[in-house]
């Protein structure tokens, strides 16, 4: 069984949507989307520099479209029934929303553009950020943190967590790490998925509960759990809870060792996922979609576990 996973913020890079807008018709649907959520998903896909689509409010939208377009051209001609479920880290559960059935596309975008906008401002209300810890004793780990004021954001699995909290703490954990523990400060613009999120939930809540909800056509999970959940609404309703709330993607991870997962493909902006899939998931055949040039190799990921499960038959 073959899975499709969506990256968080983080994984965006200068000009990351520029191969796949050489096609003119996404160029054209993508640009649709501009004019939706008034951001400028072509010209900050494309031109904007680093410091530019660090912006949480252009971060979030983009990494968002840049993996429906992937999913697009991965499940066209009927390769979607050869999918054996979806999931997203972070703000990529609302690409794995509109994969799934959950959420159409224009109101995934049109709602994850309300949530960048509202977790950008409340970032804005206290300097707070996030760095990641790989490695070291869980307890030398945990009483660090707790010394400190922070508190784990992503429970990332394979030996890393990110956490969160005061950006003079980060900076401190970061200068005086816990025993064989490496922290690397990310460039983020506050403490997501904790307490000082809270205003962002009360924002991006209403909108959510304005939306066209369906229930999901393909397996998805959800990172409040790790769980697989069948109802749409609530899955929308724990996507918005986790603007302040921990990811649990090792329990994804976990709940995908479970289900009997073959194989994993992320979708663009790629590369983060799969890389804690090879620590979390040793041994499973992944492909990371960064460019058009990486479509093949998934596709015949796709194919070739739908031919071993059918001889297996």
């Amino acid at each position: 069984m073959i899975v499709v996973v969506a990256p968080g913020q983080g994984s965006q890079t200068p000009g990351f949507l520029a191969p796949w807008l050489e096609d003119s018709a996404v160029r054209d649907r993508v640009g649709a989307w501009s004019d939706a959520i008034g951001v400028d998903l072509v010209a900050h896909g494309t031109v904007s520099d680093a410091e530019t689509i660090k912006d949480t409010a252009l971060a979030q939208p983009l990494i968002v479209a840049a993996g429906l377009i992937t999913a697009d051209a991965l499940l066209a001609d009927g390769r979607r029934g050869l999918v054996g479920g979806v999931a997203g880290h972070s703000v990529g559960e609302f690409t794995a929303a509109a994969v799934a059935g959950v959420l159409e596309p224009t109101d995934a975008l049109t709602l994850v553009a309300e949530r960048g906008r509202a977790m950008a401002d409340a970032a804005a209300l206290e300097p707070t950020s996030m760095a990641a810890v790989l490695g070291g004793d869980a307890d030398e780990v945990a009483a660090a943190l707790e010394s400190r004021g922070l508190v784990p954001a992503n429970h990332n699995g394979g030996g890393q967590t990110v956490v969160a909290g005061a950006a003079d703490a980060i900076t401190d954990l970061a200068a005086n790490p816990p025993a064989k523990a490496r922290v690397v400060p990310l460039a983020v613009a506050g403490a997501f998925h904790t307490r000082y999120m809270a205003p962002a939930v009360e924002r991006v809540a209403p909108v959510a509960a304005a939306a066209t909800v369906q229930d999901p056509t393909l397996p998805i999970w959800t990172n409040a759990d790790g769980s697989r959940v069948d109802d749409g609404r609530r899955f929308v309703d724990l996507m918005v809870q986790q603007i302040a709330n921990p990811v649990h993607w090792d329990a994804v991870m976990e709940s995908f060792s479970t289900a009997g997962v073959t194989g994993i493909i992320e979708l663009a902006p790629a590369g983060a996922l799969v890389g804690l899939a090879k620590r979390g998931l040793r041994g499973t055949p992944t492909v990371a979609i960064k460019t058009p040039d990486d479509l093949p190799a998934a596709i015949e990921l796709l194919q070739a576990a739908t031919t071993e499960a059918e001889a297996t038959a």
